[in-house]
């Protein structure tokens, strides 16, 4: 009986951005220790971003998934792409996301590709202006994703009714 009320979990695929070693130079020579950027989501629209450090590469990853698990945010994904253009900005990073046909695919860089085809954007296109550093690009795209506004937000913002765009519906 227990089986039956089991938690489910939704299939978040973590993808890893990057991992970067360190050192502390001590008396006795070099500490190492390794950082992992890691972005997991649903492919419906659901992402987390994780940052995890530790001595071992295994174990930053394990702690970047874990800690990307627990801020897993909700962007609007439209037929496979992005509802409207959009800037997200970090430090000196801008991400400039754009809606794409369908059958264009995601035109990115990879740490920008990794992002959108974890949330479930099949068709986009990007430009990364400023700083290319991955940790911004990173967390500018994500702001990017979180400044996106679904029709039915701005129509019920707007105080009117959404009729006639069936393309919208989500």
């Amino acid at each position: 009986m227990a089986e039956d009320f089991e938690k489910t979990e939704p299939q978040l695929v973590d993808r890893l951005i990057a991992i970067n070693r360190v050192a502390k130079v001590v008396k006795g020579g070099r500490r190492f220790r390794f950082s992992a950027l890691v972005v997991v989501g649903d492919g419906q629209g659901t992402i987390g971003l994780g940052l995890g450090k530790a001595r071992e590469v295994s174990e930053a990853i394990r702690k970047a998934v874990d800690k990307a698990k627990r801020e897993l945010v909700k962007v609007p994904v439209v037929d496979g792409t992005i509802p409207h253009e959009v800037i997200g900005e970090m430090g000196s990073t801008k991400v400039l996301l754009m809606p794409a046909s369908p059958g264009t695919g995601v035109i990115a860089g990879s740490t920008v590709r990794a992002v959108v085809e974890s949330a479930g954007i099949h068709n986009v296109l990007t430009k990364i202006i400023g700083s290319s550093n991955y940790h911004n690009v990173v967390k500018a795209t994500i702001n990017a994703l979180l400044n996106l506004t679904s029709p039915q937000e701005i129509a019920q913002k707007r105080g009117i009714e959404l009729k006639g765009y069936e393309l919208f519906k989500s």
